[in-house]
């Protein structure tokens, strides 16, 4: 059964993982690799969890990338199905040929 309105996974981040350690945003974005600007975007909900981001995720703060990428896909496929009803596509089955 799909999750209802799942959590951005930036702020999954934020809450299970920067603010139980005191790291800030600047902190943990150094320690990650990446810049500032990718985390914030990230915990912020502006940009997703990518492959990468979910390999080094993992590796900072464990859990599997698999996992991190699973709360991504979670989130943006309730995003899509809040739109489902209002994208249209043709349906092909065998009986209706191209």
């Amino acid at each position: 059964m799909p999750m209802h309105n799942p959590p951005h996974p930036g702020e999954i981040v934020r809450q299970e993982c920067l603010e139980p350690l005191g790291l800030t945003v600047t902190r943990a974005a150094r320690g990650l690799g990446v810049t500032r600007q990718a985390l914030s975007d990230l915990v912020n909900g502006q940009s997703g969890v990518s492959v990468e981001m979910a390999l080094r995720l993992s590796k900072a703060f464990g859990s599997t990338p698999r996992t991190w990428l699973g709360m991504q896909m979670a989130y943006d496929l309730w995003r899509a199905s809040e739109r489902a009803e209002h994208i249209e596509v043709e349906s092909f089955t065998a009986s209706n040929p191209a």
